[in-house]
């Protein structure tokens, strides 16, 4: 989804750093698939180590490479990384885009807006998106001093989802809850009329979002401003190119 929203917004050429195991080659697989299907084109890749220190090399091939957008499909402290030194080259002074497919809010509050403006990323969830996350984030901050992030949010929707199946099914079978979480919407807030696909995979409305700058933010957490929302139905590949095994079974 992140990478054919930002094809949709001018960004239609690409070149990836990404982590060098499955990881990474299949989210790099997986992403020049959508461009291309929006329009847009991968003029490279290059593979770095899990755990690298030092991205001066591959930074060096994406900036040469002239791609419109630098897409980081890495993962935690490589993340990290690639964007602190991102920055030190002045990629992004020098019109060049950074996307990156997984990062939480509490990684761009460590790496400062200074340093992360700019940055895109794909999510179903942000603290500060509508009334209901805001509602949620409240809660969560009363309780435990900050806002949520989405893997914080995520675990309690689904938690949710699974009680609420549960209730519904009158049982704790785990076959008989399993049809239930995917016959009853998925309705919270995060998740607006969410489905529950046969492969497990939940379809609801995902964010494009971008990094403020550092004048644009109100607060502590004021991180990210919403660029667009792209349907369910658009933001995840069709059950049928997913081969899983399960979608025999369960063709819904």
């Amino acid at each position: 989804m992140l990478g054919s929203a930002i094809v949709q917004s001018g960004g239609d050429s690409w070149f990836f750093i990404a982590a060098n195991y499955a990881f990474g080659k299949s989210l790099v697989q997986q992403a020049t698939a959508a461009i291309e299907a929006s329009g847009g084109k991968v003029v490279g890749s290059v593979f770095a180590p899990l755990n690298a220190s030092d991205f001066s090399s591959f930074l060096l091939q994406a900036q040469q490479s002239k791609a419109k957008v630098i897409g980081l499909a890495t993962a935690g402290g490589d993340t990290v990384n690639a964007l602190k030194q991102a920055d030190e080259f002045g990629i992004r002074d020098g019109g060049q885009k950074l996307a990156t497919f997984v990062i939480f809010e509490t990684d761009v509050k460590s790496l400062g807006l200074k340093t992360a403006q700019g940055l895109q990323l794909a999510a179903p969830f942000y603290w500060d998106l509508d009334d209901a996350s805001r509602a949620f984030a409240k809660r969560f901050y009363e309780k435990m001093g900050r806002v949520p992030t989405l893997g914080q949010a995520s675990v309690y929707s689904a938690v949710a989802h699974y009680l609420k199946a549960i209730k519904a099914a009158g049982t704790k079978d785990p076959d008989v809850v399993m049809a239930k979480m995917r016959e009853l919407p998925v309705n919270d807030f995060m998740t607006h009329n969410g489905r529950l696909r046969a492969d497990g995979r939940l379809l609801r409305e995902m964010h494009l979002f971008e990094v403020k700058k550092p004048a644009e933010s109100k607060g502590e957490w004021d991180l990210f401003r919403l660029v667009r929302t792209v349907p369910g139905e658009e933001a995840f590949r069709p059950l049928s190119e997913g081969h899983c095994p399960l979608v025999s079974e369960n063709p819904k």
